[in-house]
């Protein structure tokens, strides 16, 4: 009986197709080779492959579909404009790519063989707009030679790395310079545009290249460049405020330093170091150097009379000593959370009232805050826990403690002994939490260790001009304290001068109290910040 033959439906795909026709393949004896190599193209996977895709096309054209666009020529035009424009600019890069843009040099004169096997001499030509060529210059006294007294970090010098700190100078731009003054030559070097020539007898040593420095200070006074007359070209020097953070470059010369302050965009030229006693003429093509564009100068250190000292003050400086310091070396640090938390110093003028804003902050956070509890020599009263409000001591105990120097300060009120201990704040450290203390600025000098890495914010009261511009029942630092006389405003407003004056260059935040409220608000966002950001502190405080 012969096997009936499968029927294919009106709706079978050519994929349904083929697979009914492999399976009906049956080799017989004569046609054996064919009727394999049939099925086994029939049953290729790729083929298989091919079908689906011919059937899901078909499905999709009964669908009838329609454009997704019907602005395809619109678009296609707009593609065309693109691709012209951009031809056009690759045009233009192919043009320009090809041109030479280096300057004309003048051709080098004819017996500059047998002048350099001379005198050694030495030709530099270098390329500068109108940028300043960043070099200072001076007349040797003794032999009367032009000699390039110092390289600014950044210039069209420095970048060649052709001219050295003490080359002899002899011409520019063909013109020779051994008999002008350094104020001609300097303007001689200004004029200069495009390429410009140099004739110079090589140091005999030359110095090393200038290297970016890590070394960071922070300045304890005020400097202006136009006012020190020592400074070899002021319009070079780096003018700078109290606490302005400023990244040295070089420290090679013995007298001047080269830097810039941290947080310009771009260098800077260099100033003070140790105040010369007696500095030779030089001069300069540095006219706008300093635009904040350079590196600047600066002076090392300065020596200053006591009559120059008011105003400015150095830590730990001695009132019979000429000398304090005027920078401090520092560097970035961030409490790490194995560390203990940074010391809180809270120093105020008269009117800051800053016992009242440190318990406040304390008592909305005391799991993260507290106070080091001081010591007394006064009775205990019934409410009071020893070690809770004060740690009660007896005279001869506190006197002993005192003499031993256990205490950051202390003092008497009421004929009874009061003072805070450097135990009782390494107990609150201890316990992981923010230590904050409320001292006379005095302590500071105490305080200001690597153990403690103090934080201090210096609080005062905005104090208006005269009683008649404010409440006249109201106080500075807020609250109903009677009337404010304006004799009263000018106790605060000295008291405030005078720590600034005095003890400014060791603060890291000035809080301006407005009132209690504000004044809460912004001491809690500074001690949130303290936590989680990084902050200038001296070096000698994080260097193992």
């Amino acid at each position: 009986m012969k096997e009936a033959m499968p029927v294919l439906t009106a709706g079978a795909g050519l994929h349904e197709t083929l697979a009914l026709l492999t399976s009906q393949l049956r080799p017989d004896a004569n046609h054996k080779e064919d009727m394999v190599f049939l099925k086994d193209v029939f049953s290729e996977r790729s083929l298989g492959y091919l079908m689906k895709i011919h059937e899901k096309l078909r499905q999709y054209e009964r669908q009838s579909p329609t454009p997704v666009l019907h602005s395809a020529s619109s678009l296609a035009e707009d593609l065309n404009v693109w691709f012209l424009s951009h031809q056009a600019v690759l045009s233009v890069h192919d043009t320009v790519a090809q041109k030479n843009f280096d300057p004309v040099l003048p051709p080098l004169p004819d017996d500059l063989e047998d002048e350099l096997e001379e005198e050694s001499v030495k030709i530099v030509r270098l390329v500068k707009n109108k940028e300043p060529l960043g070099a200072t210059i001076r007349r040797d006294e003794a032999t009367g030679a032009v000699i390039v007294a110092r390289i600014m970090r950044g210039g069209a010098a420095d970048r060649s790395g052709l001219v050295h700190v003490g080359d002899e100078l002899r011409e520019v731009n063909g013109v020779s310079v051994i008999h002008k003054r350094p104020d001609e030559i300097s303007q001689l070097l200004s004029q200069s545009q495009g390429s410009i020539t140099l004739k110079i007898i090589p140091a005999i040593k030359e110095e090393d290249r200038l290297k970016e420095s890590k070394v960071y200070m922070r300045a304890l006074f005020d400097y202006i460049p136009l006012e020190d007359k020592a400074t070899p070209c002021q319009e070079a020097g780096l003018p700078f405020k109290r606490g302005d953070i400023l990244q040295v470059v070089t420290q090679d010369d013995p007298t001047w330093w080269q830097a810039k302050r941290v947080g310009d965009s771009l260098l800077p030229c260099a100033y003070p170091h140790l105040f010369p006693a007696c500095l030779p003429t030089e001069d300069c093509d540095c006219e706008g150097y300093f635009n904040g564009q350079y590196i600047a100068g600066l002076r090392r250190s300065f020596r200053l009379s006591r009559k120059d000292r008011q105003g400015s003050s150095g830590e730990g400086s001695d009132p019979g000593d000429p000398d304090f310091l005027t920078y401090e070396e520092v560097t970035r640090y961030q409490q790490r959370p194995n560390e203990r938390p940074r010391l809180v110093v809270l120093i105020g003028s008269l009117g800051a009232r800053i016992n009242e804003l440190k318990q406040r902050v304390i008592a909305e956070n005391p799991h993260r805050y507290a106070v080091a509890v001081p010591h007394t020599t006064r009775p205990k009263k019934p409410h009071e826990k020893d070690g809770v409000e004060y740690h009660f001591v007896t005279k001869q105990q506190f006197d002993a403690d005192a003499l031993n120097n256990k205490f950051i300060e202390h003092g008497e009120y009421k004929e009874n002994q009061y003072g805070t201990s450097i135990e009782a704040i390494r107990s609150v450290q201890a316990k992981n939490k923010m230590c904050i203390v409320d001292v006379q600025p005095e302590a500071l000098k105490r305080l200001r260790t690597a153990e403690f890495k103090p934080y201090v914010i210096f609080v005062k009261p905005r104090v208006p001009e005269s009683r008649r511009r404010r409440s006249a029942a109201t106080s500075p630092g807020g609250g109903e304290h009677g009337r404010i006389t304006d004799e009263d405003l000018q106790e605060m407003r000295q008291s405030a001068i005078q720590i600034d004056q005095q003890y400014g260059h060791l603060v890291d935040r000035v809080l301006i109290k407005e009132d209690s409220a504000s004044a809460c608000a912004e001491l809690r966002g500074i001690l949130e910040r303290l936590e989680r950001e990084s902050f200038w502190v001296p070096l000698c405080w994080v260097r193992t």
